[in-house]
């Protein structure tokens, strides 16, 4: 493969229709992929895929936009230069293995993603621990779900979710904690609401600081203190006590440490339960009462109960008042975590946290150990947890990692002190990288960079919340050099000696391994167990339908649930009541004091490698943002719109000010997608501390002190663009595609002596091209818009303050084939009287505009379906709606004061 050419990347589709599984987050989304008749494809959900029954949200349905050769890496690299495959493993595999051999096994690792496919997964754990004899592996997932797995393996024995997505919709009562399903689970909210919809009475309880848009339809709201969960859920175990709505019979057949577990919950008073969670007395009672008082009750919860410094006593307080009222596993209850990427679960399967083995073995015991290495055939096996994420990069900081291999992750932008993980890898002596795109945060620092298969052409299985497994199927041709992570680990162990263990000729025969290991001298001991495709071809692989673990030998693929009658994973079959303390409320210092929570937004994922390529998904949201309350804002002297700098004690960045009282005061919202890709300093890594959950190691990143301070700017401004600006001559700066090119936001701190030679250096003209100019000396003002090639090139608009001009209009000119308009005509900013301003982006499926909407409000549309049936908006994926609803309610008449 050495010198192998790559001159294009084509798309050509395979034959007919394909169904696959979108690689968005944990809910395994079916998906039809077909060739379009305009070339490239179409996407659509899948109607028969159990998981989303045809739905997809917003990131779902524009898939077809991240697809192509833009930004890809297509070939191995050394250093600057391109390498062929064979010199490039060959180098790998050598300095790994002089790097075992002088400082020993533990002196490597891989740190890998949720976004790998179970079978690369498998490779990757088996390889390293294994074959090189070390667990330092982990994963990212460690960043999201660590502490949904040590909370259930204290409480069942092992990492299971007991229930099924049709208890989301079976509940009488769903309590969703520490989640914007909305937004970051939007089939499953979707799912959620139209099931309240068909049952009027069903209830909806949002536990979160945020109003997010999942509590617009909500009965009951509580924003919840930062980290006051424990003390919520404990308060709740202490009512259910009082109040005699235990399920004593349940306890007493199936359970072990309920008293303890009780005692704990009662050390606070109701009183001091109220202060800590900083909720009232009454709000509590209404949730105790309604909680109590429902018999099917599903407790969803996400990344707000996991990444806290006490993340896995939340998971085990909610997990202690299912069963204490023997709520789980039946239709309609049970405690409910949702992962945050595709395959978080499918690696926690095969041993992907440091500190597991595959198939549920437990890496602290000696018999699973044994197990493993008997099946693998391997030289050694590692006999101890691997270092946790956090861990392992302070080791490599340190020294003691020497060699380390990123697959399909960008660290540098995601894990806590961003900065000093940075300075850590650049100091590493040696780092790979494998991964799809040719730039990211963390590929400047490798040694060799690894150019992988995407989705739409990598085959493999995936597993999603509800222990679904799903294929991910190829539907088009790879980049000539790109080839699966699976097969860069294979090669590289085959070049250190391991070759007869890893020869594999396609992902079926891995699948198949891993199912074989399932089996292997289980017995019924371990839930994990996929035995029934212990013997799958690529014939059979090819055509896996989705299904539901345990399926074991000869067993038909059934959707089960667990623990309605017992039956945990412990030695002795008992569930286990962790009692867990209520701790005293963190304290900001005086000079960092705000409480900074991060999250996500509607149509991004993770740091942008994919939604950052689509025009629609950076229609609604394009730059980063901090929600500051109006009381924090006031006192701060920060308007809305401003610049403002966020500041801890690791590090800082840049960010436009959303003023909203949907945020709690004294805390303030970030969402953790931008980049240096794609902003001047927005990556909000840099401001985590390396805080951490002691049980699972997973980092507190929902609770982080903040100050925030207004940066004085010069002028502000808004451009358009047909090319992407190689550099931007400003102090805060974001991109983000739209259609027929790039719309930019900045801030600049001195005014440029040059207006027109900025303006020509950022759109990317040149001084032949036609540039239409407008000044306000007066007010500060400036406006440029130049032409090339008989359409609009580009558009700038500068001010004292920020810019004001019709955005989404602004962005549409630049897909004319030829200007609607003369040059100084746009520099108006808006349509004038020669059309209509969508507005602000609502719906991202259907590109509604909130101006668009707000018309139709005024023509009398009443309900968010009116809106629907007039402009589309929301008809789709739907996690628009309580967006729209909110506007209809504003613009409600409200009544007269009495």
């Amino acid at each position: 493969m050495a010198g192998a050419a790559c001159t294009t990347i084509p798309i050509a589709p395979a034959a007919g229709t394909v169904r696959t599984t979108c690689p968005y987050c944990g809910v395994g989304c079916g998906v039809i992929v077909a060739p379009s008749p305009e070339g490239g494809f179409e996407v659509r959900g899948d109607p028969a895929h159990p998981a989303n029954r045809g739905r997809l949200c917003s990131k779902g349905s524009a898939l077809a936009q991240t697809l192509g050769p833009e930004d890809r890496l297509r070939f191995p690299e050394i250093g600057n230069r391109r390498a062929g495959w064979d010199e490039a493993l060959e180098l790998v595999a050598q300095r790994f293995t002089a790097t075992i051999d002088a400082h020993g096994p533990d002196s490597v690792a891989f740190y890998v993603s949720g976004q790998l496919l179970t079978e690369d997964y498998y490779v990757a754990n088996k390889l390293m621990k294994g074959f090189v004899g070390s667990a330092n592996i982990d994963t990212n997932s460690r960043l999201c779900m660590a502490s949904t797995v040590a909370g259930h393996r204290r409480a069942f024995g092992a990492d299971i979710v007991p229930g099924c997505y049709d208890d989301l919709e079976q509940a009488d009562l769903v309590v969703l904690v520490g989640s914007n399903l909305a937004w970051c689970h939007p089939v499953l909210y979707q799912r959620i609401v139209a099931a309240m919809q068909a049952r009027p009475q069903m209830r909806l309880v949002v536990i979160d600081p945020r109003r997010t848009m999942s509590a617009e339809r909500a009965n009951l709201h509580l924003a919840v203190r930062p980290d006051g969960d424990v003390a919520l859920f404990n308060g709740l175990l202490a009512h259910l006590a009082a109040t005699d709505t235990l399920d004593r019979a349940y306890i007493d057949a199936h359970t072990r440490g309920f008293e303890a577990a009780l005692a704990a919950a009662r050390e606070r008073p109701r009183a001091q339960t109220a202060e800590l969670t900083g909720l009232s007395e009454a709000e509590l009672a209404c949730f105790y009462t309604m909680f109590a008082c429902t018999d099917r009750v599903v407790t969803i919860f996400s990344q707000g109960v996991n990444q806290s410094r006490h993340g896995t006593d939340k998971v085990n307080a909610i997990i202690n008042c299912h069963l204490a009222t023997g709520r789980i596993g039946r239709p309609g209850m049970g405690p409910f975590s949702v992962t945050g990427q595709p395959n978080a679960m499918g690696g926690r399967e095969v041993g992907g946290l440091a500190n597991m083995l595959a198939a549920h073995l437990d890496i602290d015991e000696p018999a699973d150990r044994d197990r493993l290495q008997r099946f693998w055939r391997s030289p050694r096996m590692a006999v101890r947890a691997g270092l946790k994420a956090l861990d392992l990069f302070e080791a490599i900081e340190a020294g003691r990692i020497r060699a380390l291999w990123v697959l399909a992750t960008n660290p540098v932008d995601s894990l806590p002190e961003a900065d000093r993980v940075r300075r850590a890898i650049a100091a590493c002596p040696f780092v790979v990288v494998s991964d799809v795109v040719a730039h990211n945060d963390t590929l400047p620092l490798a040694h060799v960079r690894l150019p992988s298969l995407a989705w739409g052409e990598k085959d493999g299985t995936v597993t999603n919340s509800e222990r679904r497994i799903s294929r991910q199927r190829a539907f088009m041709a790879a980049p000539a050099l790109a080839r699966a992570d699976w097969w860069q680990l294979a090669e590289v162990a085959r070049r250190m000696g391991f070759g007869p263990a890893f020869e594999y000729d396609g992902p079926a025969a891995i699948f198949a391994e891993h199912a074989r290991l399932s089996d292997f001298e289980n017995d019924g001991r371990r839930a994990f167990d996929i035995g029934a495709h212990a013997d799958i071809d690529a014939v059979g692989y090819a055509r896996l339908e989705p299904f539901q673990w345990p399926q074991g030998r000869g067993q038909a693929a059934v959707d089960r649930r667990f623990f309605a009658n017992g039956g945990f994973q412990s030695a002795d079959r008992k569930g286990r009541f962790l009692p867990v303390r209520t701790l005293d409320a963190a304290t900001p210092d005086t000079e960092y004091s705000l409480t900074l929570n991060t999250g996500r937004v509607r149509d991004h994922w993770h740091t942008m490698t994919r939604t950052g390529r689509s025009p629609r998904l950076s229609a609604h949201i394009a730059e980063p943002f901090v929600e500051i309350h109006p009381d924090d804002a006031r006192v701060a002297g920060i308007d809305d719109a401003d610049i403002v700098r966020v500041e801890s004690g690791h590090g800082q960045v840049l960010l436009r000010a959303l003023i909203t009282a949907r945020q709690r005061a004294g805390s303030v919202f970030a969402p953790m997608h931008w980049n240096d890709q794609f902003a001047s300093m927005a990556r909000i890594g840099a401001l985590i501390p390396s805080e951490r959950d002691p049980v699972s190691g997973q980092p507190a990143s929902k609770q982080t002190f903040v100050r925030i301070t207004r940066c004085t700017m010069a002028s502000f401004i808004f451009a358009v663009s047909r090319t992407r600006p190689r550099a931007i001559e400003a102090a805060y700066w974001s991109v983000a595609a739209c259609d027929g090119g790039w719309r930019i936001e900045a801030a600049l701190e001195r005014v440029p002596s040059d207006w027109p030679g900025f303006a020509r250096r950022l759109l990317g003209t040149t001084d032949d091209q036609p540039l239409a100019i407008y000044r306000d000396d007066v007010g500060g003002g400036f406006r440029a818009a130049a032409s090339g090639d008989g359409r609009l090139a580009g558009a700038l608009f500068a001010a004292p303050t920020p810019v004001a001009v019709a955005r989404n209009w602004l962005v549409d000119r630049l897909r004319e084939p030829a200007p609607s308009a003369p040059l100084a005509t746009l520099l108006a900013g808006g349509p004038g009287d020669t059309g209509e301003d969508a507005g602000a982006t609502v719906c991202a499926c259907t590109g509604v505009g909130a101006a668009t909407i707000a018309r139709e409000i005024e023509r009398g549309c009443a309900s968010v379906d009116e809106i629907g049936r007039c402009t589309g908006a929301g008809t789709q994926c739907g996690s628009c709606r309580s967006e729209i609803g909110a506007m209809l309610a504003a613009a409600a008449p409200q009544p007269l004061a009495a």
